[in-house]
């Protein structure tokens, strides 16, 4: 993590260039880039793919997905059409072994051209199961052997458990270094998540206090008002818990538990968050139904709209047993954490997008007020919102005005205006091109989050559920995921959306 500078010359070649991501967010992350000037002065992106796009054609699609998806809609004064002459198509078979010449051919006329050895960047952007033949049949150029200017960008899922996620990392560090290869959770790109060591480390009101010793319990919540969305073939292999928890979520909590870095160094940074992993507490397969909770939801209404359930969804087999929500209780047992609770939920169909992290501090001793004040006497709490506003609010108490010492909650709100933020995958394209990888899964990052989870994962495949679905669209999830935190006498807690939230104090 460190600031930018504008990178050197770079080449991007994006497997899965005709694909959605690249409609909806690499190429509008790219052509922002360009428009603030973070672009290298050299640069050529060749999108790959089996369509049959010509140039012309390819690049009218691109300006398409950045008139919608973009941040920056429109023509930007020409700007596009300055951006599009770097932008360029390569079809060809990715299963064809004689196919991958063409990529060497088009570097070595692209360094012709800029009269420089520039980065060379593959993105692979595409389906899991076609990722190890591709990083096979790439490793095997030549040019892949210069591990300082030569990248591989893998996508999630990194595996689809702990056996195949060491089986592509085995293959990948047969063909690479561990230093050329970017395994890319947008997440961590995101401006809030970010923030969260910004708010840790550069404030001393936080950090002294940021322990077992004043915190009660953490919440982490990852929620999405939509369903499947057409995705249903990808979901039946994932589920909740593979989609958002293993990697997602563990993410965010290894932000906030991680100890203090002695410098920002990639290496640095990354360590600290392993610590983490290698902390939390292993869990047993007997525990599995005491400390996780699973659900399905069913067909109903959604902000005024009929629903389908999972098992209606297309491409979802009707007897479906994968879970669209997950919650678990997790512990860190080192001397910062031990004891404090991590609560942490995800689902589909719930009532709110949202993302958020929330500390919740123990409760300060009210012995020297008055009765009347232990009505609205309340514990501070913490809590930093990644979507969809970027805030961090503080709730403390304060003295409601009158002649009685009656006290209220008041919240001290810090907001920032998304709209001109970069996007995560701006922030982690630029970091691809100036080669720093702080916030990019390391090998062992990645194995070690799902070892965390596999205990889980084996018990729910075991024992089929007999309740699914058991939870409704537009609701929380299943009421056994509210029992799950009642048993320790907390609740989790919904952050009220901007327009419903009238209280706060800016």
């Amino acid at each position: 993590m460190q600031n930018h500078k504008r990178p050197p010359a770079s080449i991007i070649f994006i497997f899965g260039g005709s694909g959605d991501l690249n409609f909806r967010k690499l190429s509008p992350a790219l052509y922002n880039l360009a428009i603030d000037n973070w672009m290298p002065e050299k640069f050529a992106i060749i999108g790959i793919g089996r369509s049959p796009y010509n140039d012309e054609d390819y690049r009218k699609r691109l300006l398409d997905g950045i008139q919608q998806f973009s941040r920056r809609k429109g023509e930007q004064n020409g700007q596009w059409s300055e951006f599009s002459q770097h932008v360029s198509y390569l079809q060809m078979d990715a299963e064809k072994d004689s196919d991958y010449q063409k990529i060497s051919d088009i570097v070595k006329k692209k360094e012709e051209e800029f009269g420089e050895h520039p980065n060379v960047i593959f993105y692979l952007s595409v389906a899991p199961q076609l990722m190890p033949d591709i990083a096979k049949k790439l490793g095997g150029l030549n040019l892949c052997t210069d591990t300082r200017q030569t990248r591989i960008v893998i996508e999630k899922p990194f595996g689809h458990d702990l056996k195949s996620a060491h089986e592509l990392n085995e293959l990948l560090m047969s063909r690479f270094k561990e230093e050329q290869i970017y395994r890319i959770d947008h997440y961590l790109g995101k401006e809030s998540v970010q923030n969260i060591l910004s708010l840790r480390f550069a404030n001393a009101l936080f950090e002294p206090i940021w322990n077992r010793n004043y915190i009660e319990y953490i919440q982490i919540t990852a929620s999405e008002t939509v369903g499947v969305e057409g995705r249903g073939g990808y979901y039946e292999q994932s589920g909740a818990l593979r989609d958002m928890v293993q990697n997602h979520i563990l993410q965010l909590m290894c932000m906030v538990a991680m100890e203090a870095p002695v410098s920002f160094d990639a290496n640095e940074i990354r360590n600290k968050k392993v610590d983490v992993l290698n902390a939390i507490r292993k869990i047993n397969k007997e525990d599995v139904n005491a400390i996780a909770v699973r659900g399905q939801y069913g067909d109903g209404w959604m902000k005024g709209q009929k629903v389908p359930g999972y098992k209606q969804e297309k491409s979802v087999n009707p007897n479906s047993a994968v879970e669209t929500f997950a919650a678990v209780k997790f512990y860190i047992d080192n001397w910062r954490w031990q004891g404090v609770p991590f609560y942490v939920r995800t689902g589909k169909r719930m009532n709110q997008k949202t993302t958020n992290i929330t500390v919740q501090f123990k409760t300060a001793p009210n012995y020297a007020f008055p009765p009347e004040a232990a009505d609205t006497w309340r514990a501070n709490r913490l809590t930093i919102s990644i979507q969809p506003e970027m805030e961090v609010r503080l709730r403390f108490q304060a003295k409601r005005p009158g002649q009685s010492m009656n006290l209220d909650p008041v919240d001290m709100i810090f907001s920032s205006d998304s709209t001109h933020e970069p996007e995560a995958y701006e922030t982690l394209l630029l970091d691809v091109m100036e080669g720093n990888p702080t916030l990019f899964m390391r090998a062992d990052q990645v194995e070690a989050a799902w070892k965390i989870v596999m205990p889980i994962l084996e018990t729910w495949e075991s024992r089929p559920p007999v309740d699914f679905p058991n939870y409704t669209p537009d609701g929380w999830g299943p009421e056994d995921a509210e029992a799950l935190i009642a048993r320790d006498g907390h609740n989790w807690i919904n952050i009220p959306q901007p327009s419903q939230d009238g209280g706060g104090h800016k």
